[in-house]
């Protein structure tokens, strides 16, 4: 992957964090024209977050299930007292660990922590690795290679 596509999957993963945290915060009536008024908001043109449009569809659609994992994975944390930017980065990560399997899950974890770093606080990095790091332990894949 060039520094251009990784810089670009970079900027729609924090796209999509962002979006993701407004929209669990106040759930729109019109995902097509929130996320239209969305884009138009942004630095870049629409289709340079393709990728990160991709997320936020994907997590939306498989939000259940992102979510049950997180409370499996969340030891002795109560879901309810997850930071919402937290919850965000992990739904976005756990997302791309559990269906796209084009991308190491290791590359998704360094996303996570590269991202709370300058979202969330200290403390979050922690968490969101603890809970990641356990997640990629029940993948049965190599984490460092993307899946055939």
């Amino acid at each position: 992957m060039s520094k251009a596509q990784y810089a670009q999957r970079h900027d729609g993963r924090v796209v999509a964090l962002q979006y993701l945290y407004a929209w669990s915060i106040n759930s729109p009536a019109s995902l097509v024209d929130d996320l239209r008024v969305f884009f138009e908001g942004q630095e870049q043109p629409r289709d340079h977050y393709a990728f990160g449009e991709e997320l936020i569809d994907g997590v939306i659609k498989n939000q259940a299930g992102i979510d049950a994992q997180i409370r499996v994975l969340a030891q002795n944390w109560e879901f309810e007292r997850i930071a919402k930017i937290d919850l965000a980065i992990l739904r976005v990560a756990i997302f791309e660990m559990l269906h796209r399997r084009d991308i190491p899950p290791v590359v998704s974890i360094n996303e996570a922590i590269d991202i709370s770093k300058q979202f969330s606080n200290a403390d979050s990095k922690r968490f969101i690795n603890g809970i990641l790091d356990r997640l990629k332990d029940q993948l049965g894949r190599d984490s460092r290679k993307a899946a055939e």
